[in-house]
């Protein structure tokens, strides 16, 4: 079947950066849009930020990319998400009885799931996990070509927290290696922090969810998309010990990238139009695909890796890219669809 493509299709290339953000298996949704976006030969993605699970699919588009251009890209997405769905069939984190005949996604009433979180409020993964072991790292090393992002025309950076200094580190193509990959994604609860040129990480969440500032200084395309996985605003009041913990942690890892954000809204204001580094600033445009489906599945539904789970994400990321495409494709290269204005008026 030939790619459904935008109203856009026929306009000059336009090169553009990606944003993805972290967010445990709902990082399908982004797979998704990825998938979309990269059949559409008029789109140029030039820099990629991404951080956990946006760290991942952004290096394997990457590596695909290299062997094959959209179709290795594409490949290489597929072949990823296959593998991860493949190695947590065996895993005990699963959905409850009650989960599966009430239709929902959460391992909310799974005693694997329940366990672990007790568990891990008492005992950490050193004392859970001594040898470190983590199924990713052998996914990545089949799934990704590491001496291929050395050459590949994209540009990524991938986000981890110093454990040491609370800082964030962005490591680049030449600099990425699975330690690079799990670091990203090494949530301090569930895996030992990962040890890089003798400092520790966490995931970079923390600090850059994702980190957008490099996309800015160091690409050559002036409009960025951001794939928001984690829901900004939520209407109802959390009351349940769940639902509390859950919209902390909504709000923990939101808060790096509204503030920057809202740094570069300050920016965009001050910033001379003319030539320079100020220019990149003031001529940014910034869009954003986002799906307000990901607020109803809750934040025990990031462990569930059940293949009909990811593959859902997955469809749902491609409506929404799509979606984007045939309400902003005339948008790209000309104006935001993002009023960072907006966040000025903010606290």
């Amino acid at each position: 079947m030939e790619p459904k493509l935008s109203n856009a299709t026929a306009r000059k290339q336009v090169l553009i950066d990606i944003a993805l953000q972290g967010g445990g298996s709902h990082g399908a949704f982004t797979w998704g849009v990825l998938d979309r976006f990269v059949e559409e030969p008029w789109l140029r993605i030039e820099g990629i930020s991404g951080t956990s699970a946006g760290a991942m699919n952004a290096a394997v588009l990457a590596s695909g990319w290299a062997s094959g251009d959209a179709t290795g890209a594409k490949a290489a997405l597929d072949a990823y998400w296959e593998g991860v769905t493949r190695v947590a069939a065996f895993s005990p984190l699963q959905r409850s009885p009650l989960d599966r005949l009430m239709d929902r996604w959460t391992l909310d009433t799974s005693p694997a799931y329940v366990a672990f979180d007790l568990m891990s409020r008492m005992l950490s993964p050193y004392d859970l996990n001594p040898l470190g072991f983590n199924p990713l790292r052998a996914i990545l090393l089949e799934s990704i070509d590491f001496d291929c992002l050395k050459r590949v025309p994209m540009k990524l950076f991938i986000t981890a927290t110093s454990v040491r200094t609370g800082r964030g580190r962005i490591f680049r193509n030449a600099e990425i290696t699975p330690d690079v990959l799990l670091a990203s994604a090494c949530l301090p609860t569930m895996f030992q922090a990962i040890e890089i040129d003798g400092d520790f990480y966490w995931d970079g969440g923390y600090v850059g969810n994702p980190t957008i500032t490099p996309l800015i200084r160091e690409t050559g395309g002036e409009d960025t998309v951001l794939v928001q996985i984690n829901p900004r605003e939520r209407a109802d009041l959390p009351r349940s010990a769940a639902e509390i913990l859950n919209r902390l942690n909504e709000i923990s890892f939101n808060s790096p990238l509204m503030k920057e954000l809202r740094m570069i809204a300050l920016l965009r204001q001050v910033a001379d139009p003319g030539d320079g580094e100020g220019a990149r600033w003031a001529r940014m445009r910034m869009h954003s695909v986002k799906s307000d489906r990901l607020a109803e599945f809750g934040a025990s539904s990031k462990l569930n890796v059940e293949r009909s789970f990811i593959i859902l994400l997955k469809e749902e990321g491609r409506r929404c890219a799509d979606e984007f495409l045939l309400r902003h494709g005339d948008d790209l290269g000309r104006r935001s669809t993002v009023d960072l204005d907006v966040l000025l008026t903010e606290c």
